[in-house]
């Protein structure tokens, strides 16, 4: 079932377009990521789906409710952690939880939430002193101190160390198992695989694939060797090989699916001995620049 419809989502700024025709659902229990580089428009759909900005045109529901016309509505069920979020240095943890709390109806038992997200012992810090992982921790458990149905967390890893990306990773993956749906915002190519069912590529304001992260990395790679011991035979019939070139002893296959498994049976029967093989994946940059034309960075 659908907890998010977004239909021709348009808005721009100074007559520029930022968001150009957007449409995209998400699934009750998904974690479905908006990936893009910086500018593509990525949080400025968000923030119109959560209700933060108005759009020019189109349609959004989330839980069947519009975000403008029934906003008071719509943020009893939604938690938001934005790009930009800060707290006073001086407030302490279970203040900001306590406070938090109680902007809704029925809130979470805050005190469970510290215990929940590794805080407890920190209940009494102030917010300056927490380090960059501790604080990720306590923005997540505001986003979800409302007991919302679906939580928006936007490029929550920006800034952390690769030690703090990987556990707070780990907490969204807990979010999920909680029953929160999760619409994760992120210019990381690694995040996106590693943590979404389905992604939402946008650039330039445009929604330029949407698929499972597998399935943006469906196509060609790349398979590399020397030649150490006898010629090497035609390659170029072999399942699933789309081309061969070679510069000297070096070898490059291009091919789909498992071609490797083809080529290295078609060595070996010919008895052609060779170092340094290496297989190359198709990667969320490689699949960007296929569709854009243009490297994930170039933006």
């Amino acid at each position: 079932m659908a907890v998010i419809e977004v239909t021709d989502l348009r808005k721009s700024y100074a007559g520029l377009k930022v968001l150009d025709g957007v449409s995209f659902s998400v699934e009750e229990g998904e974690i479905f990521g908006v990936l893009g580089p910086n500018g593509a428009g990525k949080t400025t759909a968000v923030e119109c789906v959560e209700g933060l900005r108005r759009p020019d045109s189109g349609t959004v529901r989330v839980l069947g409710l519009d975000p403008v016309r029934d906003a008071r509505r719509l943020r009893e069920q939604i938690g938001v952690q934005l790009q930009q979020t800060q707290l006073p240095e001086n407030l302490k943890v279970w203040e900001a939880l306590d406070l938090y709390a109680s902007f809704y109806a029925e809130p979470r038992d805050w005190r469970a939430l510290l215990e929940e997200w590794g805080l407890a012992e920190k209940r009494n810090a102030r917010f300056g002193k927490l380090s960059g992982g501790q604080k990720q921790r306590l923005f997540i458990a505001l986003a979800l101190v409302g007991n919302p149905r679906v939580a928006f967390l936007d490029e929550l890893t920006t800034g952390l160390d690769p030690q703090a990306r990987r556990a707070t990773w780990e907490l969204i993956k807990q979010v999920r198992a909680s029953g929160v749906t999760v619409v994760l915002v992120s210019h990381f190519m690694d995040e996106v695989e590693e943590l979404c069912d389905r992604v939402a590529v946008l650039d330039r304001g445009r929604i330029v694939a949407l698929d499972t992260p597998s399935g943006l990395l469906e196509g060609e790679h790349r398979m590399r060797f020397t030649l150490k011991e006898g010629e090497a035979p035609d390659l170029t019939g072999l399942p699933g090989v789309t081309g061969v070139s070679r510069t000297g002893d070096r070898v490059v296959v291009t091919g789909r699916g498992d071609f490797a498994t083809a080529v290295t049976a078609h060595l070996a029967r010919h008895q052609v001995l060779v170092s340094d093989l290496r297989i190359d994946k198709r990667t969320l940059d490689d699949a960007f620049a296929a569709l854009t034309g243009r490297p994930f960075e170039d933006h």
